[in-house]
This record gives structure tokens, C-alpha cells and sequence, in this order.
């Protein structure tokens, strides 16, 4: 090695060592944030590029009311910006804590599924679904109020989509769930799957996820109620989630204290991940052709 190459080595490493610092900093869990920002922005964009042009118009139309939501540091000038409104304005807990319980509604895994547990007054996911298909069909409403209810529509479709939001062993739907993922440590269970798993997913589907789907993929993909969604989320919970990442049957052999996801495990949860985004985003671009097309 000459003396120009010993005097760069330092610097090649510190850049290395700084991406790779970036890298792993991504991974770490974000404020308030479920399937992450791009899981939920990509469900959005699955549903804009399948709904009818009529639908599409009539977003366009309320999302020009964004200013008047009164959420600066919030703006929905988008459906992607929508997607991710209802956990942007969870910083503002003074005005918006009272939203918190909505965005789940975790049933134990070990027990049966009932659709009406944990939702006091609609204070669920799957209630506030039904809420904002009212509201946004109510055309006699403010345009800001319709448009609170899309924004919350599109990210509570993408919420009740997420296993751990319906699925729960005590620990919180994950959260209390030490998981390294691959040669990340630190993270918990619940964050794993809002976030890397979901990214890695998306971003090496191959077609991509945000396409116009063919009316069998939609008609496969995009059924069932409410009701079904949040059931389809537990079980999976229940049958995948937690046996696949803690290597334990969560209902036989206790509850798991953490997680440890090997590649081989990373790998076998990309298509159910893959398959969870895009029934989010099909069945979201139905409802918003029946409440707004």
C-alpha cells in the first residue's frame, strides 16, 4: 500500500462506519409510526392507482381542503401524506391523545376472537373504519371534517392489516418483545414488523406493489368486512408472528420474551407481509369507490 492509499484508509473507514451507522439508525423504532411511513404511504398508493377516475377526482377535491385541518406541521396534500397523518399528529398529545386507542385492537391470541371486545364507544380500529365510511359518505359535512375521515380511513385500513395490532399474548401487541433483527439487536417484535420487515418487503416485490391490479387479483385479494380483516390479522398473529419469529407456540409454551429473526425467518414473513400491504391497499381503493365513487 503507498502513502497516499495509508493516509485515505482512515477516512474509507469512517465513511463505511458512517453508512453503516445510517443504516442501522433507519431500523431503530420512530414515535408513533405503524407499518411505517412506507408501508402505509404504499397501501395508499396501491388504492389511488385502483380506484375509478371518479373516486380519484373526488380525493383530489378534499385534499385541497388540507390547510384547513389546522395541522401545519401535518399537511395532507396527498393520499400518502394522508396515510401518515393520523400518527404525524399524535406529537400534538394535547390535542390528539384522545385518537390513541384507535389504531388497534388487540384480542389474546390464545383465546377466541370477538370483533366487539376492546372497543368501548368505537375507541378501536375497527370501529373508527365504520366511523369514517359515515362520515365520508355524509356529503353534507365540512370538507375538513371528510377529510379527517379519509386521512384516518386510509391509515386505519393499513392499521387493522398489521398482525400485531390485532394479535396480542400480553405483551402488548410485540411491543414487549425483545427481537434483533438478523444482526440488528434491540428492537421489539411489534416494530420489527412495522417497520423493517415491511420494508424489505415492499422494496424487493418484484412486480411492484403499486400497480393496477387485474380484476381476478382484486377480486382474490380485495374482499371481506371489517370484521374478517381484524380476524384474518389475529390469527396470523397467532399461527405465524410469534411461533415463526420466537420459535415457541405462544399458547404452549408461554409467552415469548424475545425474538430472533434469522434471515431464514426474514425471508419465510416476506410474502405474508407482501400479501397483508396489498389486501390493505385493494380493499381500501373498494371502500373509498363505495363512499366516494
Amino acid at each position: 500500500m503507498d502513502d497516499r492509499a495509508i493516509r485515505k484508509a482512515p477516512i474509507l473507514i469512517a465513511r463505511a462506519l458512517g453508512a453503516a451507522l445510517l443504516a442501522l439508525a433507519s431500523l431503530v423504532p420512530q414515535a408513533a409510526l405503524a407499518w411505517g411511513g412506507y408501508g402505509h404511504s404504499t397501501i395508499a398508493e396501491i388504492a389511488l392507482a385502483n380506484v375509478r377516475p371518479q373516486t380519484r377526482v373526488r380525493i383530489a377535491r378534499l385534499l385541497a381542503a388540507s390547510a384547513s385541518l389546522g395541522t401545519p406541521e401535518c399537511p395532507v396534500r396527498s393520499i400518502a401524506d394522508a396515510s401518515v397523518w393520523p400518527d404525524c399528529i399524535r406529537a400534538d398529545r394535547d390535542h390528539w391523545a384522545y385518537t390513541f386507542p384507535w389504531h388497534y385492537q388487540t384480542e389474546p391470541v390464545c383465546q377466541s376472537y370477538d370483533v366487539k371486545a376492546n372497543c368501548a364507544r368505537g375507541a378501536c380500529v375497527s370501529g373508527q373504519i365504520e366511523r369514517d365510511i359515515r362520515v365520508l359518505k355524509n356529503r353534507g359535512l365540512p370538507r375538513a371534517e371528510r377529510l379527517r375521515a379519509l386521512a384516518f380511513l386510509v391509515h386505519f385500513v393499513g392499521d387493522i392489516h398489521q398482525p400485531l395490532h390485532s394479535g396480542d399474548d400480553g405483551d402488548a401487541g410485540g411491543n414487549k418483545v425483545r427481537a434483533d433483527y438478523g444482526i440488528v439487536p434491540g428492537l421489539n417484535l411489534h416494530w420489527v414488523w412495522d417497520g423493517p420487515l415491511a420494508e424489505r418487503a415492499i422494496s424487493s416485490a418484484r412486480p411492484s406493489l403499486v400497480r393496477r391490479y387485474p380484476p381476478d387479483e382484486k377480486a382474490r385479494l380485495g374482499g371481506g368486512t371489517v370484521a374478517d380483516w381484524g380476524r384474518e390479522s389475529w390469527a396470523l398473529a397467532k399461527t405465524f408472528v410469534y411461533p415463526v419469529s420466537t420459535g415457541k407456540d405462544p399458547c404452549a409454551d408461554g409467552r415469548p420474551a424475545e425474538a430472533k429473526l434469522t434471515e431464514r425467518q426474514i425471508e419465510a414473513a416476506m410474502p405474508v407481509v407482501r400479501k397483508r400491504i396489498e389486501q390493505a391497499g385493494l380493499r381500501l381503493a373498494r371502500l373509498l369507490d363505495k363512499t366516494l365513487g
